[in-house]
């Protein structure tokens, strides 16, 4: 049996960098950026002391951007990791991580079709299912930083950037993109569910299917309205203080919650349910 606290995916949002800066900082042919190496370094210094993380007890899972590193340089990083911390720094694909995705979702859906979006800091994975087979998968080249990289007002006291022009900005990165407009729910993972309670969105019993987890659905008329709520009426310094075991987390709340807005209205999605299941669920259930 693995010991969930020793399963740790890594992508862009994983540790506390300045988001803004992403791009310049992980450039593909010179690799990480010093001061974010440091970082990055000094984040797992610390869980290795807390976690007692040695080589034959913990599975690292690194995503994101990290995969568009020239080979050389993610070399580089697995040398790194495996000298300063006898750890091995694993890189893995898009569609291993859409793999691990699918056995964290993997449900009886009650015959539902059911699309499932896992979002980072540079891709979303979008997995469909119905019933209990996977129908569809997609990978796409936009996530939570891209925002937050060209909004650079979304996280004053209040946004200074509108959820409209936000919208615009995906739906124009998206315009390639074709989704069914038959779905009965949608799933927005990572952490998704614990958010949405802290914020106040107006959440009710999950009455589509029972799979013991995911309790709670909403309409997009509610998820809209609590988004408004998170961008106009909640500062971010309340923010900051709902999560106050990881405040940074929040920066990326509000640009955070449009993408998948833009995915709800193109596939026609009319309830969400929000869950805070990821990859380390996927890679704890494949090892059952």
């Amino acid at each position: 049996m693995i010991n969930k606290e020793k399963i740790f995916p890594i992508g862009i949002g994983t540790w506390k960098i300045n988001y803004e800066n992403i791009e310049n900082d992980l450039d593909v042919e010179k690799g990480i950026s010093e001061s974010n190496l440091k970082e990055l370094c000094d984040y797992f210094r610390e869980i290795q002391s807390k976690y007692d993380l040695k080589y034959y007890n913990t599975h690292i899972f690194v995503t994101g951007i990290f995969r568009n590193l020239m080979q050389e340089r993610k070399q580089d990083l697995v040398k790194l990791f495996n000298d300063k911390f006898d750890l091995n720094f694993n890189i893995i694909s898009h569609g291993i991580e859409n793999y691990y995705l699918a056995k964290a979702m993997e449900n009886d859906y009650n015959n539902k079709k059911v699309l499932i979006i896992n979002m980072g800091g540079k891709t979303t994975e979008l997995v469909t299912f119905v019933g209990t087979k996977i129908t569809d998968t997609k990978n796409l080249t936009i996530g939570v930083a891209d925002l937050l990289n060209n909004f650079e007002k979304v996280n004053e006291k209040y946004s200074g950037n509108t959820i409209e022009e936000m919208e615009n900005f995906v739906a124009e990165r998206l315009s390639d993109i074709e989704l069914d407009k038959d779905y009965d729910c949608a799933i927005f993972t990572g952490g998704e569910e614990r958010f949405e309670l802290l914020t106040g969105f107006n959440l009710v019993d999950n009455t589509l299917f029972n799979d013991n987890i995911h309790k709670y659905m909403l309409s997009l008329e509610d998820y809209i309205k609590g988004t408004e709520k998170v961008f106009n009426d909640i500062s971010l310094e309340e923010l900051y203080s709902l999560m106050p075991s990881n405040p940074k987390w929040m920066d990326g709340a509000r640009s955070g919650a449009i993408i998948p807005l833009v995915l709800f209205k193109m596939a026609n999605v009319k309830w969400i349910i929000p869950s805070d299941l990821n990859l380390i669920n996927g890679v704890i259930n494949d090892l059952k």
